[in-house]
């Protein structure tokens, strides 16, 4: 018996798996290289401290504000302001979406008005909101749940308006009522849509929270980025993005890992 069988895989198992690998691998050059040429450029004197703290310098500006407690505390802080926000911006974009998608008169009300929502960037509000809210918590909180609305309103939308006829058809004649059709046809299969919009809200209140944090902040991680521009500490910069794009890899996993489990009766054309 070879060792091929004793292990159970076919040739073609073999190869997938070496390319899959080797794959994985090759994802991860092209950073690596890039952290490196910027370590050498900083060392070498190409990158000056003050214009980019040099990679090794950051790993440690990151150890050092993690242990004191410095990270995690303000951390907090704009993941409250991201959840408040987000709770708000998703219930009011489920709520209009639909209404918008199962009824013709109230999408006579609210689409136009979504699409001109759809036209004001968010962030051309903040002056807008500062002076309706002030610089506290709130025109923050309202930033990010206005910019978090129109994705989830119109991802719904479209998935309720795009739902099979026929599906429809045949819960008629099993006898089904009205809101029985909505909540055991409809709603299933916009959820697809729904969870595409959720992904893009959950992306869109990272972005809005990098300018939020901005206005007047005295906690999260703008703040820390404001004090670290006025004494020139890129590091501390540099520490506080990567928390950003960590922050917008885990929003997006933990929507992969939601569609994973609530479409599995879903078909996939993609193979492993």
């Amino acid at each position: 018996m070879t060792a091929l069988a004793i292990r159970g895989e076919t040739p073609s198992q073999r190869a997938r798996r070496r390319f899959s690998l080797a794959r994985f691998g090759g994802r991860w050059l092209s950073p690596l290289l890039l952290l490196l040429l910027w370590e050498l450029g900083s060392r070498t004197g190409l990158i000056p401290e003050r214009t980019l703290a040099a990679p090794s310098a950051v790993i440690g500006t990151l150890i050092q504000m993690v242990l004191s407690g410095e990270l995690p505390s303000n951390l907090l802080v704009s993941f409250a302001r991201v959840a408040v926000g987000l709770l708000i911006g998703v219930g009011l974009g489920l709520a209009l979406g639909l209404a918008a998608g199962l009824s013709r008169g109230a999408e006579l009300a609210i689409d136009p008005l979504m699409q001109i929502k759809r036209t004001i960037p968010a962030l051309a509000l903040t002056p807008l909101f500062i002076v309706w809210f002030g610089i506290g918590e709130t025109p923050k909180i309202a930033l990010i749940a206005f910019g978090t609305i129109f994705p989830v309103y119109l991802n719904l939308y479209a998935g309720i308006r795009g739902v099979d006829p026929r599906l429809l058809d045949a819960a008629k004649s099993f006898g089904l009522s009205r809101w029985e059709q909505v909540w055991h046809v409809v709603l299933p299969a916009a959820l697809p849509s729904l969870l595409v919009g959720l992904r893009y809200a959950l992306s869109i209140s990272i972005l809005v929270l990098v300018v939020a944090e901005q206005i007047n902040a005295s906690a999260g991680l703008g703040y820390l980025i404001n004090n670290a521009r006025d004494f020139m500490r890129t590091d501390i910069i540099v520490v506080c993005l990567m928390v950003y794009a960590i922050l917008g890899l885990g929003a997006d996993w933990l929507v992969r890992s939601l569609e994973a489990r609530a479409l599995v009766w879903r078909p996939s054309i993609v193979e492993n």
